[in-house]
């Protein structure tokens, strides 16, 4: 088995052998809304059979945080009743028809925080469950932020706190922030502030 370098990821990619890949023939949307889309692919494996795959399309989703100068990251406890689990999350939604990826970060965190973030920088966009799902979800961070009332979209969490960065490993490792594009985010702003 063929070693990476840790220090040369931006180069790795193909090494030659076998090539798998899934080409999807044919799609049809068996059920759509404003946020979603239910399609039903026609999947030729690479052995020539055919498989039936469904698959959902979301439109993209906006994610956004501040760390203030203590090194605390702004982040809201939430019961997903989906999971029926409670956990740390980030400010997060669908991108609108029309409107720029980074303005839906920093309007989805004023609507469920209440605060105003600085200027955003991009963290990364991640793609959490690509087998299934074609999400891309873009996590953005600011340099504080500015406090300016009490949130509109209040019904989207049980609190929102300023939580010190240094716990985010801890909280991820106990299960506390179940959302795996959150826990990545997390953890690469922990790494980039205190690594």
């Amino acid at each position: 088995m063929d070693k990476i370098d840790c220090c040369d990821v931006a180069t790795y990619g193909p090494r030659g052998g076998r090539t798998v890949q899934w080409t999807n023939l044919n799609e049809q949307t068996v059920y759509e809304n404003r946020w979603f889309r239910v399609n039903l692919a026609d999947v030729r494996l690479p052995d020539g059979r055919h498989l039936d795959h469904f698959l959902i399309r979301l439109r993209a989703v906006a994610v956004a945080t501040a760390v203030n100068e203590d090194n605390e990251v702004l982040m809201l406890w939430r019961h997903r009743f989906i999971t029926d689990s409670w956990g740390w999350e980030l400010a997060a939604g669908v991108v609108e028809d029309g409107e720029e990826i980074e303005s839906a970060a920093a309007r989805e965190m004023e609507e469920e925080t209440g605060w105003r973030p600085g200027p955003l920088r991009h963290l990364l966009t991640v793609e959490p469950a690509n087998g299934l799902i074609d999400a891309r979800h873009h996590l953005y961070w600011a340099e504080g932020a500015t406090y300016i009332g009490h949130p509109e979209d209040d019904f989207e969490s049980s609190r929102r706190e300023w939580v010190p960065l240094k716990l985010i490993p801890e909280l991820i490792a106990r299960g506390q922030v179940p959302a795996a594009n959150m826990a990545a985010g997390l953890l690469m702003l922990h790494h980039m502030r205190l690594g």
